[in-house]
């Protein structure tokens, strides 16, 4: 079997290879190309959304594959209709965003994705991330490196929120976010969500309250956003929504920028009505030079690491490996983006 390991800097070829390796009982034949993300960002490549690298790059380094394993690497109508021979792309992300899913099915090719694989990290971010922003963790060590010692946050209407009592409102509840209610009931807070799709029963087993998105809003002191972006949800936090929070609220969004409109965000800062914000997803990624919220206050802003974990980087090629090893076994594949191509 020829397979093709298109890794980058975070999930490296070595590690694609050695879990392929893993599940094959002979050693396969393999074809390598490396992408530059992330030290290069991703963006839109051929008509796929989230990509690293160039359509001709994957063509040439598919040079017969039958099975390609990768995270970043564009499949687009153009890398199908040039690679007859390929018949499974294992992509090792939460969702196969830098394959054309259309054209992969008309060529006959099976796509896989690998949902989960940085739950862990993500859920630990964004708790990470509500507690810094709650306790002015980040921004008061940059004033104090800065050579500002800012006594006055200790001063009462300074002074941050604990999490234990205070109500914090998830939208969105799915593998991260289901995680991120667990630590916080643990940690005593009252959790409200806000997600159409999630099952009431497993919200209350979690010791949580589903609620209306409006609702969830107007009551939550913290409120955090772990949705996946669609048509559907696509500035789903808007400056509408943005007025029902309360006075002082602090926002945080660690799932992805496009869920959230960022041009209310500078002047609720500077007001206050905003109290923090904190941020590893951007609208535009990495933000322009001229960006509103650079200079606006209570700002802690991260440059989309949510995810990056080792453990994220290993059990993604595991993932995408146990695809390959049920593809060679003849088995059922677990996680098929593209269900129609089976049939």
């Amino acid at each position: 079997m020829r397979v093709l390991c298109a890794g980058d800097e975070f999930v490296g070829n070595n590690l694609l290879a050695d879990a392929v390796r893993a599940e094959l009982p002979t050693e396969p034949e393999f074809r390598e190309l490396l992408l530059p993300w992330p030290i290069e960002p991703f963006g839109p490549v051929g008509g796929v959304h989230e990509a690293s690298g160039t359509e001709e790059q994957v063509i040439e380094a598919l040079a017969g594959a039958e099975v390609a394993v990768t995270q970043m690497a564009p499949f687009t109508k153009k890398v199908f209709a040039a690679a007859p021979e390929l018949k499974l792309v294992s992509v090792c992300r939460g969702g196969p965003v830098n394959v054309d899913l259309a054209a992969a099915t008309e060529a006959g090719v099976a796509v896989t994705y690998a949902p989960g694989r940085n739950a862990t990290a993500a859920a630990e971010f964004a708790i990470g991330m509500i507690l810094a922003a709650m306790r002015r963790i980040s921004t008061s060590s940059a004033e104090l490196l800065g050579g500002t010692w800012r006594g006055d946050y200790y001063a009462y209407p300074n002074a941050g929120l604990e999490l234990e009592g205070t109500t914090v409102g998830l939208v969105g509840y799915g593998a991260i976010g289901s995680r991120v209610a667990k630590v916080l009931v643990a940690f005593g807070a009252k959790v409200l969500v806000a997600d159409p799709y999630a099952k009431p029963e497993h919200i209350a087993a979690d010791g949580a309250e589903l609620v209306e998105l409006e609702d969830l809003l107007r009551r939550s002191a913290v409120v955090s956003l772990h949705a996946r972006l669609t048509d559907e949800t696509r500035h789903l936090i808007n400056a509408e929504r943005l007025a029902l929070l309360p006075e002082g609220a602090v926002l945080v969004n660690s799932a992805r920028g496009g869920l959230l409109d960022y041009a209310p965000l500078p002047e609720m800062l500077r007001t206050g009505r905003l109290g923090a914000l904190a941020l590893d997803v951007y609208d535009v990624e990495p933000p322009p030079a001229d960006w509103a919220l650079r200079d606006a206050p209570n700002v802690i802003a991260t440059p989309h690491l949510a995810g990056a974990s080792r453990q994220t980087a290993e059990r993604a090629a595991r993932i995408v490996a146990a695809e390959v090893g049920r593809y060679a076994r003849g088995e059922q594949l677990a996680n098929v983006a593209n269900p129609d191509v089976l049939r």
